[in-house]
């Protein structure tokens, strides 16, 4: 099969085509066909070496068929997802024509929809669900502020959110996407800064908050929330450079909740990949109640111009590559 290899660390030549043999699947695993997979921010940090694994094929999710699945889980030609559960990260991912993924970490995902659009769905909405209905437990009528709205991780929790009947806060660094968030169900806008909590005036009233961020802004994010509110961070959009001198009896505000959620947990113990209800979401966009149409679309033979794109944050939204 052909595969793109990450041959070093570094830039885009570090990404190699090759012939490999196709994986083999035993118990507990799942063979697919890859018919699509997203791109992520993580594998551009992996592909540098500024992530802590990195296997030599890439790749943390993907769509495709099931060729073969020992343990009978999964039907053979079944359409299904799969995502993490060490996926590009400690064993070859989805960076090829085929993958072999943990049961645990495969679902299916049976619909009509291109397979441009379902490989836009497992990462960003497994992650985005997971951050605003578990760790955030948001509801109906709740104030939510998305920081770093306009990433695709940012954009998918936006449209779940308003389809929840929460009210959404936006922020990104540039004031010419205001209108794409607003299109897309923000209430109001703002401009992403470090101290946004001494210029947002529902500060100490928002009932939770997700930092998509990262570590520079993180508690400032806990600072802008009422009593018992929650904030989660998912995500590093301003660099993974950890908190200074952290000293929450100073720094953190009293009563209010952090956790933090990173997808690589989808698959273990307490995080089970049918948590997620990537079923619905997919019946969602197929009805046209959820928008998954990714912003750009790739051919196997465009990784460099697609890792290029994602590294000069030239799209705005969730890119995909199909075979």
């Amino acid at each position: 099969m052909r595969a793109i290899v990450l041959e070093k660390f570094g830039g885009l030549d570090s990404l190699v085509y090759k012939d490999m043999p196709e994986p083999e699947a035993k118990l507990g695993q799942v063979v697919i066909e890859i018919k699509a997979f997203g791109i992520n921010h993580a594998e551009m940090h992996m592909r540098r070496g500024e992530w802590a694994e990195a296997a030599p094929v890439s790749g943390i999710e993907c769509v495709g068929i099931v060729k073969s699945c020992p343990g009978g889980e999964f039907p053979t030609g079944a359409k299904v997802a799969a995502l993490m559960g060490g996926l590009g990260r400690t064993i070859n991912g989805s960076y090829a024509e085929y993958t072999c993924a943990p049961v645990t970490n495969v679902a299916s995902i049976e619909s009509d929809l291109p397979w441009a659009e379902l490989a836009a769905i497992p990462e960003t909405y497994a992650t985005a669900w997971t951050c605003l209905f578990r760790n955030l437990a948001l509801r109906t009528g709740q104030l939510l502020v998305i920081r770093g709205a306009t990433s695709s991780l940012g954009q998918a929790a936006l449209k779940m959110a308003v389809n929840a009947g929460a009210r959404v806060i936006a922020t990104t660094r540039n004031p010419e996407r205001f209108a794409l968030l607003e299109k897309l169900g923000a209430e109001r806008c703002e401009i992403e800064r470090r101290d946004l909590s001494k210029h947002i005036v529902e500060a100490g009233q928002i009932d939770a908050v997700l930092d998509l961020v990262g570590n520079s802004v993180v508690l400032d994010s806990l600072a802008m929330l009422r009593r018992d509110g929650r904030a989660c961070l998912a995500g590093w959009l301003g660099g993974l450079a950890p908190i200074p001198d952290f000293n929450p009896l100073l720094q953190m505000a009293s009563g209010v909740h952090l956790s933090f959620f990173g997808s690589f947990v989808f698959g273990a113990p307490g995080f089970p990949l049918s948590d997620v209800p990537l079923q619905a979401i997919a019946a969602d966009a197929a009805a046209g109640r959820l928008d998954v149409k990714p912003v750009r679309v790739f051919g196997f033979d465009e990784i460099h111009d697609a890792h290029r794109v994602m590294e000069a944050n030239e799209a705005i939204g969730k890119m995909v590559v199909v075979h």
